[in-house]
This record gives C-alpha cells, structure tokens and sequence, in this order.
C-alpha cells in the first residue's frame, strides 16, 4: 500500500469521488472494502484494524442491523459521500460503533481463518500446503479467490479489502460545504447531459409528480454536470411556500430521506436515477472520527501518514482507492473536470479577447470624440466672438476690454521674442527634426531630409548655381578680351618691324 497524494480541486464540483458510502439501502457500496462484521480487533500482524465500518457503506452498512453512525452523518460528498440512511435503518448511536461484543467472535474467527490460510495451511498434510500457502498470499495480495486451507472450515474470501491487498492507495476529495437548509440534493442520471439539458422542463415536472404533485412545492435545478461513462449530475433544490407567502428550502436529508423510500426510489429509478445523496457540510465531529478510524483494509500508518500529507485539511479529506477499476474511475472523473476546466478557460479568452477589442474601439471614439468637442469648442467660441463684436458694435472700447488688449499685447510680444517660447519652440523643433533624421537615417540606413529642408537646400543649391554660371560667363568674356589684346599687340609688333627694315 502507498499514499497517492493526488486530489481534485477543491471544489464541491470538482471532487467527485465515491470513496464515502452509497445511498442505497443494500450492502453493496462503491467501493465494497468495508469488512461484514463490526468492532475494532487487533489484526493479523498486531495493527488495529477497524472493521466497524468502511469507506463506500455509509459509515457501516445499511441493512437495518444497527452498524451505522444514527442520524448524525447525514452529509454527502461528491459522488456517494456520506448519506443519510432512512430513518428505520439507523438504530443505533455513535457509541454502538465500537460497542457491539456479541460480533467479536465472528471478526476474530475470520481474522484467524486468514492468518491460516496465508501461513499454515493444513489441507493436504504434506510439502503441498506450503505451495497452497503461497498460493494463498498471492490471491491475498491481488485481492481476489478464495483460500483453502482446512478441510473442515470454508475457505477464507479474498476481496480487495483485506488487509493484505496490495492494490490500494489514497486520494484526497473536497469536502462540501453547503448548509443542511441549502436542501442540495444530487441526483445522477444515466443520461447524457446534452439529453438533460433538453428535456430538463419534463425532468423537473417529473420530480414535481414525484414529490407528489404539490403546489406549494417547486423543484429548481441548481446545476448540471457532465460525468464519466455517459453519466450526468443534476444538483436540485426544492422550494415549499407556505399559505401566508413566504417560502423556505426543504433540508436536504427530508429531501433525500423522501427519496429514499421505495416506491419513490423506483420512480427515480424510472427517470433514469441510479443515484441519490446530499450535498452537505460535515460537522467537525464527524470529521475527526472519520479520521480516527482507518477504514477496512487500509494500514493506520499509511492513513496517518496520509493525514499528515493532506494538502489543505480544511478542505480536503483523505479517501481510500481500491483496485484499479476506482482509480481508473477517479482518472476520468480528473479527466473530465480537466476538461471542463479548459472550456471554461476558453469561454474566459475569448471573452477577455472580446473586451480587448471592444476597449481598443472605445478608446478609438473616445479620441474621435475629443477632437470633435475640440472643433466643436473652438466653433462656438468663433461664434461668441461674432456674436459678441456685434453686441459691442457702435462703442467705444471700455476700460476692462482696452486692459485686456494690452495684456494679450504683452503675451503676444513674449511670445515673438526670440529668446522666449517662440524661439525655444522652433530650436526644439530644429532639434526634433534632427533627430527624426538621424532616426530615420540609423533605422533605414540611408539619408532622409524634410520636404521643407529639402525645398530650402534646391533653392539654395539654384542659387549658387546661377552665381557660377554667372561667374562663369564673365571668366568667358575676359578670356575672349584678353585674346583680342593679345592679338592687337602681336599685330603692332609685326608692323614695326617692317617700318625698320
């Protein structure tokens, strides 16, 4: 035997394990590994072992013989948690538990039929019964067959029960927390929810006839939720009014109690119900003798130890798993909620996705909006002005209206001053310009120039342009001057000479 550390959410919703009793009045429970006799007797290898009642029977078992735990536990956990037993099936008090001697015998006697089987049988009288012994604590240890062990005595049942089954674990599931007057009480259909959720009107008319037909009672349905295998839980709550107008919720063990009975248990059985229980809280007291007492088959020093790992004891209370078909069971019970997990996380992305969008419009119309009271603003002040130059038409400026111009003067001069905001705004402007430019220049890796800068270097370029072209056209005609004195004096010189010779 190990611990499992492992739970569901801690969620009412999330922690459907049917690990704390049925709701039937057999003996047969969901997990079955609650030992058929009652008290508390050493067992085979010196541990105290519990045998008074087990996980899965409702605190005992639920024939009528007196073995469960009277009225007190009348609280369900998620999937056959703990049940209220119709009222003539409990007959005893919490001390009737552990104070039943006349059963002593019967546990002792199967506890010895075990220690026989798995170490000293003597059916065969020769080498054989030590391979029979064997035999035995392999059956023993997979928790099923059956142990010969004397010819005298039956042989010895082996369930997943025993103590000796080594096919056991423990689980952690939440534990409700809702009030006996909620009047929460679950009912799980052997239909798919989609089939539920259709016909839910017909579900709810068929529970009203169940109940009797009553007018003063109203059957609501709390929730509905999809389980493993094909199977659905419907959370119901039955309102009464009474003759003066006001109304209250029917407890959740008068509920149950009501459906327990057998004609209306086949009803529901009828409808589709395969299961009833409550949804309601457990008292502290029931919460320590649940943990007090190991349930059948399970080690106390594994159970200790799994209190001691209990995630959130406020919460959380451990549970026993038996055999692989439950854990397979609590698997897809995890798998499921994981699901609708995931969903629901789904529906909330595309929500908040949906917000984001709506939000980034909002904002886009809230700037619209802003800029159209802007224009606006400035439009009606145009029209103040107008209204109020002609109003004022044919008078002469008055005092007030004369300190206010040379106040908008004085501003408008500081403004035009170049060391003051006007020049600051176009140095910043400048600086601002350089940098989208040397900005633009880093990220694109080539030149950028504003328009105006750009018309302003042409203008500038066009101009040298034409002083060279100028300058150039002077060079030209000096050239052409020089030429001509050059030629004029060569000529002068040639005349001279011949005048000499």
């Amino acid at each position: 035997m190990f611990p499992l550390k492992s739970c569901f959410p801690p969620t009412k919703e999330k922690c459907g394990f049917g690990g704390f009793g049925t709701t039937t009045t057999t003996a047969g429970s969901a997990f079955s590994f609650s030992a058929p006799t009652n008290t508390g007797t050493t067992g085979l290898l010196g541990g105290t072992q519990n045998k008074g009642f087990g996980f899965g029977t409702g605190f005992g078992t639920a024939t009528g013989t007196g073995t469960g735990l009277g009225t007190g536990l009348g609280t369900g956990l998620g999937f056959g948690g703990f049940n209220t037993q119709p009222q003539q099936q409990q007959q005893t008090t919490l001390g009737g538990l552990f104070s039943q001697p006349t059963q002593a015998p019967a546990q002792s006697n199967q506890l010895i039929n075990t220690a026989s089987a798995l170490s000293a049988p003597t059916l065969l009288g020769d080498e054989r019964d030590a391979i029979l012994a064997k035999w035995n604590q392999l059956q023993a240890f997979w928790g099923t067959g059956k142990g010969y062990f004397n010819n005298n005595i039956p042989p010895v049942e082996f369930t997943q029960e025993n103590p000796f089954c080594r096919f056991k674990a423990v689980g952690y599931s939440c534990m409700p927390n809702n009030k006996d007057e909620d009047g929460l009480v679950v009912l799980v259909f052997n239909k798919k929810e989609a089939d539920i959720r259709s016909q839910q009107q017909q579900l709810v008319e068929s529970l009203h006839k169940v109940l009797g037909g009553n007018q003063t009672l109203t059957v609501n349905v709390e929730g509905i939720k999809t389980l493993p295998d094909d199977q659905t839980e419907v959370v119901i709550y039955v309102v009464e009014r009474s003759p003066n107008g006001t109304s209250r919720r029917v407890p959740a063990t008068t509920l149950y109690a009501h459906f327990e009975q057998a004609n209306i248990k086949t009803q529901l059985q009828q409808l589709g119900v395969t299961l009833s229980m409550t949804r309601t809280e457990l008292s502290p007291a029931q919460i320590k003798q649940l943990l007090q007492n190991p349930p059948a088959g399970v080690d106390p020093i594994i159970w200790e130890q799994a209190k001691v790992d209990n995630p959130d004891s406020e919460k959380l209370i451990p549970v026993p798993m038996v055999g692989f078909k439950e854990l397979l069971r609590r698997l897809k019970v995890q798998d499921q909620m994981t699901k609708q997990h995931q969903t629901r996380l789904d529906i909330i992305s595309e929500d908040i996705s949906e917000l984001q969008k709506n939000q980034t419009t909002t904002m886009a119309k809230i700037a619209q909006y802003k800029r159209k009271l802007m224009d606006l603003s400035h439009r009606t002040l145009q029209v103040l002005i107008k209204q109020e130059i002609q109003r004022k038409s044919g008078y002469a400026i008055q005092a007030d209206e004369e300190q206010l111009r040379v106040q908008l003067d004085t501003i408008q001069g500081e403004l035009n001053a170049p060391t003051q905001f006007k020049g600051r705004l176009n140095e910043l402007m400048s600086q601002i310009r350089m940098q989208n430019h040397f900005g633009a220049v880093k990220s694109e890796e080539r030149y950028y120039i504003d328009a105006d800068l750009l018309r302003e270097i042409k203008q500038h370029l066009k101009q040298q342009q034409e002083g060279l072209s100028h300058l150039i056209s002077i060079i030209k005609d000096d050239l052409e001057d020089i030429k001509l004195v050059e030629h004029g004096l060569n000529e002068t010189i040639h005349t001279r000479g011949g005048v000499f010779c």
